[in-house]
């Protein structure tokens, strides 16, 4: 299973084009939003600044492009390919090929967390402690193996045709909704509401909590737990059904 992770690593670093919209998008949109904005004003209902705000919005949102759009279109190609089923005919166990797709794509995602907090500190002067920049990092990170999981369900639920304008509805559905690209005090109070219960607005609040210095609301931790379990149970219960079709 070793050599399949670095397989999918080299894979994953030579393509240019998922490097730059997980790595360095990310980055540029920081810059885009936060880059003219007053470093003191603060955010509606968070006591943080915008550019505060926005670093943790932006770094989550960098680790939900690797893990998301990485996965899923790739393992939806490789099913229709004939590759997965090839790999069943090695001594690789089945969920060797899914833990090194997910491997891969945690590996890729944490250099787009560590380039947006480089940058709001260089450009925007953001400032924490050492323990909360040690801390956002391994929350955001830990916290991409939940949509990691809803990618290898996506690309064992679609075809390599249909899987990336599904992926793409549900990737900006979870960025818009879940305020990774405006905070959601700009939002309608019925919208807010709806918020509150997606799993990215709640994955960003992990990171604003340790900017806060409070422990996360349980609410939070409560989505996130229910969300992993459904994606992992439903990539399990796809990738299941996909091998007896094979």
């Amino acid at each position: 299973m070793n050599g399949l992770i670095r397989l999918e690593l080299a894979r994953a670093l030579r393509n240019r084009k998922f490097l730059f919209f997980s790595v360095a998008y990310p980055s540029v949109l920081f810059l885009l939003i936060a880059g003219s904005a007053d470093g003191t004003a603060k955010v509606d209902g968070t006591g943080l600044t915008l550019p505060t705000y926005m670093m943790v919005s932006m770094a989550s949102f960098g680790a939900l492009t690797a893990v998301l759009m990485g996965n899923s279109e790739r393992i939806a190609k490789e099913r229709e390919s004939g590759w997965v089923r090839q790999l069943r005919l090695t001594p690789l166990p089945g969920r060797g090929y899914v833990l090194a797709k997910t491997a891969s794509a945690a590996v890729v995602s944490l250099p787009s967390i560590v380039i947006v907090f480089v940058v709001a500190a260089a450009v925007k002067d953001v400032r924490l402690d050492a323990w909360q920049w040690l801390a956002l990092t391994g929350a955001i990170w830990a916290g991409s193996l939940v949509f990691a999981a809803l990618g290898v369900a996506l690309g064992y639920l679609a075809s390599g045709d249909a899987v990336r304008p599904i992926t793409m509805i549900i990737y900006f559905g979870l960025s818009i909704l879940g305020g990774l690209w405006m905070p959601t005090t700009s939002f309608p109070t019925w919208l807010r509401d709806i918020a509150k219960w997606v799993p990215t607005h709640a994955y960003a609040a992990l990171g604003q909590a340790i900017e806060q210095s409070r422990a996360p609301h349980a609410q939070d931790i409560a989505v996130l737990a229910v969300s992993f379990a459904l994606f992992t149970g439903g990539a399990a219960w796809l990738y299941r059904k996909d091998t007896l079709k094979a």
